[in-house]
């Protein structure tokens, strides 16, 4: 950890400087039992372990599509072997949002449609506290009108 950390938490620094990088930026996870996740700030990311079923052409495009859609931009995304057998992938992705934003929640839902298994990690307040870009028709409200056309139509209502 950087030396910051030793007053922090108490603890003895054993070298300084050792970096090789000036400008370098080290990302640390704190891991704990499932909690609700903190409040969403606007400048959130989530982090995601999507677990692909079968490997078959298109595989991650599926899992990409579900992104996409909704104009989320993934920050990271690595494929990893599970060591289940040759072709069972992980695909370990963070992405700007929070898991209350609509856009989050339509695409973790979307995920679990077509993986096998979907672990959400967390989503928490981005360390360079940038506000992402918010692509017009994936806004909250774009979600709640969506939701209301579609019961009036399922309703035979006239459309909002």
């Amino acid at each position: 950890a950087g030396s910051f950390a030793a007053a922090r938490y108490g603890l003895e620094i054993l070298a300084e400087d050792i970096h090789d990088v000036a400008d370098a930026v080290t990302r640390f996870v704190v891991l704990r039992r499932p909690c609700p996740p903190p409040h969403p700030t606007g400048m959130d990311r989530t982090t995601v372990v999507a677990f692909i079923g079968e490997d078959h052409p298109g595989a991650l495009l599926e899992i990409l599509n579900e992104f996409s859609m909704r104009g989320i931009n993934l920050t990271l995304i690595q494929s990893r072997p599970t060591g289940a057998g040759l072709g069972s992938y992980l695909f370990w992705m963070d992405f700007e949002g929070h898991v209350s934003d609509a856009r989050v929640g339509e695409a973790l839902m979307g995920l679990r449609r077509v993986c096998a298994d979907v672990r959400f990690l967390g989503s928490y307040t981005r360390a360079d506290q940038v506000r992402p870009e918010v692509r017009r028709g994936t806004h909250d409200n774009d979600f709640t009108e969506a939701a209301a056309w579609l019961e009036a139509v399922r309703l035979g209502q006239s459309q909002p």
